[in-house]
């Protein structure tokens, strides 16, 4: 994600602590009240995926492999109606769990081919019975049956995100670190990925463009179904639907890789050049990162200004003020956020801080000397103590967004100065390598690159990313960036 900058200082809203419920009180409701289960091992699985910072976001109890979606939408009324069929895997014996949904009101759950009991509580919890406890390591599907109107949901330090109603009469979803829960049930956490496919119905005249490749269109009665399908497992908050009568425009990369833009009505004309320079970025991002590590690529420039851009994954989302730097900086979350994701929100300058770096080895490709830059941003910046304060690991809940995007940048070239280019980027391409598709932690960056500098970096990585304050002028000022 790129923040727009006049909000990269501000913070997240902090969650309410009493929204933390590990276990459920069933519902009132007769009809859905949880019922008993004989096997002894069978256990209720909770609400909450073990993230300290948001202690209720995901489930515990089960592993997801494929969310199936089918929806409709119709953009004068705002409804949305959806049946989602969630592929998973029991990690324990059940005898109920819990998906995250918000607002959306559900009317039917099967579990296999059986009728569920559920009950929607709290702000996003569906807890829901099988009617016969599932058996750890057996893969089951539920089938969720839901609609109304998607809920937005504002945050103070990036305005609105989720599913949101554009200025083009369309909508789309959007927003880190909630946003999919808006438009489809789901383990809402970065640590459960899952493949992902899409059918989109939406009225003739109006088109649906999601993650991934690009499947058949079909029209019956008025309405229009788009297909969408992305095999490489995603977190859930950089899925993606955007609706709008959009221009779209089709390419390949030179590898062959299929290339989708989508715009809305009004950004082609001053987007387009920008959009057209994609294939470039991402051929200098593989020589320093490695592969593309996507099946598609694209993007999808909405006509709203929202306060962030974000790596919807293989097609980021683009708002109205969005240049080539958070072109770059998008497309650079491939690699760092989509591809290795995150096991807990504390580790976001694994994303955010790789991405904006990004942004410098783009213009050191245009001829900028990155070297002399940084030391000009050190020199104007020492004695402002704002700059330094953010810690950039373990920042605590509602600041995960403080530093990553300025102080991020310099700490990520330190770090490129103290070991070395050669090790710096086989480091950076090994590390995306060996956690292809999957997630990792800032502790285990640490200890990939003190193995493979050979240097005790444990002091540096302090005064940098764990600490809070100007790093002393050894770890500031590395022999590498010294005159």
């Amino acid at each position: 994600m790129k923040a727009r900058p006049y909000l990269i200082a501000l913070v997240l809203i902090v969650l309410v602590a009493g929204l933390l419920v590990v276990f459920r009180t069933p519902s009132n409701d007769p009809g859905q009240q949880a019922q008993e289960t004989s096997p002894q091992a069978a256990v209720e699985a909770g609400a909450g995926a073990g993230d300290a910072y948001y202690p209720t976001d995901g489930n515990s109890g089960y592993d997801v492999t494929l969310y199936d979606l089918a929806i409709t939408y119709e953009p004068q009324s705002q409804q949305l109606d959806g049946v989602a069929t969630i592929t998973a895997t029991a990690t324990q014996d059940l005898s109920r769990f819990n998906l995250d949904l918000e607002a959306l009101k559900v009317s039917e759950v099967k579990v296999g081919d059986q009728p569920a009991k559920f009950a929607q509580e709290g702000d996003h919890e569906l807890v829901i019975t099988p009617s016969a406890p599932l058996a750890k390591g057996k893969p089951f599907t539920t089938k969720v049956t839901y609609g109304g109107k998607p809920t937005t949901i504002n945050d103070a330090s990036l305005g609105r995100s989720g599913w949101q109603v554009s200025s083009t009469g369309g909508a789309f979803a959007a927003g880190q670190p909630h946003s999919a829960t808006t438009w489809f049930p789901a383990n809402d956490t970065p640590r459960d990925k899952a493949a992902l496919k899409l059918a989109a119905r939406v009225p003739d005249g109006w088109t649906a463009v999601s993650n991934g490749l690009e499947g058949p269109v079909t029209r019956d009665g008025g309405w229009t179904t788009f297909n969408w399908s992305e095999e490489t497992p995603l977190a859930t908050y950089v899925a993606t639907v955007a609706i709008d009568k959009f221009e779209i425009v089709r390419s390949t990369l030179p590898n062959g890789t299929p290339v989708l833009d989508a715009y809305a009505p009004g950004t082609s004309a001053s987007k387009r050049p920008i959009q057209s320079q994609m294939p470039e970025v991402l051929a200098h991002l593989e020589t320093r990162f490695g592969p593309y590590p996507q099946r598609a690529a694209g993007g999808i420039w909405v006509a709203d200004q929202i306060g962030f851009s974000l790596e919807t994954q293989t097609r980021p989302i683009y708002a109205a003020w969005a240049d080539l730097e958070t072109l770059v900086h998008e497309n650079a979350h491939m690699w760092f956020g989509d591809s290795v994701s995150i096991t807990n929100w504390a580790d976001i300058c694994l994303n955010e801080c790789l991405a904006s770096y990004s942004q410098w080895l783009w213009l050191e490709k245009e001829g900028t000397d990155l070297d002399q830059r940084y030391r000009d941003q050190v020199e104007q910046r020492r004695e402002r103590s704002s700059f330094w304060a953010p810690k950039l690991y373990d920042m605590g809940q509602g600041n995960e967004f403080r530093g990553v995007y300025d102080k991020g940048i310099l700490g990520v070239h330190a770090l490129r100065k103290q070991v070395g280019d050669d090790v710096f980027f086989k480091g950076l391409q090994s590390w995306v390598s060996e956690h292809r598709d999957g997630n990792a932690t800032w502790p285990q960056f640490e200890e990939h690159f003190k193995k493979a500098s050979g240097q005790p970096l444990d002091a540096f990585f302090k005064a940098w990313f764990r600490d809070s304050g100007i790093p002393d002028d050894q770890y500031l000022l590395p022999a590498g960036v010294r005159r």
